[in-house]
């Protein structure tokens, strides 16, 4: 895919690795608009900033009303409120969900139409690593994240004959504010960005971007024993 050629929304540009994908992108000559909640934070020149809550579908309807020439959709906007399912808040979880399930469901099914209209492209989900195994301290986080990734697998199917690729990131912890607090080693958000727009470029489906994704993914043919070894 030319990206050069190419309009991306990225969602959740204002910051850590959405801030890095659009930087990316334009580099490589796209047209890139920046979707975040505050417009006004996004500091990228180049970048066409668009506010976009992906929670609220007035704002999702809007930004998709004020572009028209998509060709490429970045899910990334996303929220992590370190909350226990069994015992943690449930407007919390809630949160979680409504941010990477029903958000990214809302914001794709906004934008593949335009997509389509326009010859169609590529979306791509940035997933994670706790899409495919799951921490207790951030159940309500995995949880989400695995249902973003069933999104991602259903989506790929429906929107194939429209001309459009669906591809997913999966990727461990990265040196953003989200994860400040965490002690673990952690990706640079600009070589994961990298790595993510060489996954568009090249059609991939699914885009491994660091060694924890790369081990997860076999460990899930393993079953529980394989995925949670503390479990006898």
């Amino acid at each position: 895919m030319d990206l050069s050629a190419s309009t991306v929304l990225v969602t959740g540009a204002n910051r850590g690795l959405g801030r890095a994908l659009a930087a990316e992108l334009l580099a490589r000559g796209a047209t890139v608009y920046a979707g975040a909640r505050n417009p006004a934070q996004v500091d990228l020149p180049g970048a066409k900033p668009i506010a976009l809550d992906i929670t609220d579908p007035a704002s999702v309807a809007a930004a998709a009303q004020a572009t028209g020439d998509v060709t490429v959709l970045i899910n990334n906007a996303g929220s992590a409120t370190g909350t226990d399912l069994l015992t943690g808040d449930l407007d919390n979880i809630r949160l979680e969900l409504d941010t990477h399930y029903y958000g990214t469901l809302s914001v794709v099914r906004a934008f593949a139409p335009q997509i389509t209209a326009n010859g169609g492209g590529a979306i791509l989900n940035i997933l994670s690593v706790l899409s495919w195994v799951s921490f207790p301290e951030h159940g309500a986080y995995c949880a989400a994240k695995s249902a973003q990734w069933s999104l991602t697998n259903a989506l790929r199917l429906q929107l194939a004959d429209q001309g459009i690729r669906v591809a997913g990131l999966h990727v461990g912890y990265m040196d953003t504010d989200m994860v400040r607090t965490v002690e673990a080693p952690k990706s640079d958000p600009a070589d994961i960005a990298r790595i993510a727009v060489d996954g568009i470029a090249a059609g991939a489906y699914e885009i491994l971007a660091d060694d924890p994704a790369r081990q997860a993914q076999p460990a899930l043919s393993g079953g529980v024993s394989a995925l949670y070894p503390q479990l006898h």
